[in-house]
């Protein structure tokens, strides 16, 4: 009964790994696709403020306030990733646990968070940092300036 117990949970234990994984694809494509829209919004006010006589200083506002959003996007995001890297952990661990008990000790290796350069999820974080000041930067030097 204690094998069977143990087997299970070691399938649901498998199972939580591969959704972690899964969902850190997932966040990425929603803050890229997110990104994509309210950038694009910004480029579009930015473009076209003049001909729908949008005052200066709201098409400013309005790109601002869309890099913002696209920022509590990343965040948001990021917040998703880094849980999800620490759920990732738990699980691992908790497998180990297991095979310990069942298999032999040591028979599965602890994930090592020393690994951290070695995690796709670090490069992630990576380019959603960049990205946002990249965002920042790049409306900062040539958008906003010309909104005047």
């Amino acid at each position: 009964m204690r094998n069977e117990f143990a087997l299970e949970r070691y399938r649901y234990i498998q199972q939580q790994i591969h959704a972690v994984n899964e969902n850190a694809h997932r966040f990425l494509a929603i803050y890229q696709t997110l990104a994509t829209a309210l950038v694009s919004a910004a480029l579009a006010l930015f473009v076209g403020y003049r001909k729908w006589e949008v005052a200066p200083d709201v098409a400013r506002g309005g790109v601002i306030g869309l890099l913002i959003l696209a920022t509590v996007v990343a965040a948001f995001t990021s917040t998703l990733i880094v849980v999800g890297a620490l759920a990732w952990l738990d699980y691992r661990n908790e497998e180990c646990d297991i095979t310990d008990e069942i298999v032999a000790p040591g028979f599965r290796k602890r994930p090592n968070p020393g690994n951290l350069f070695r995690w796709y999820e670090t490069y992630v974080l990576l380019f959603i940092t960049a990205s946002v000041i990249t965002m920042w930067v790049l409306a900062g030097i040539f958008l906003l300036p010309a909104m005047r």
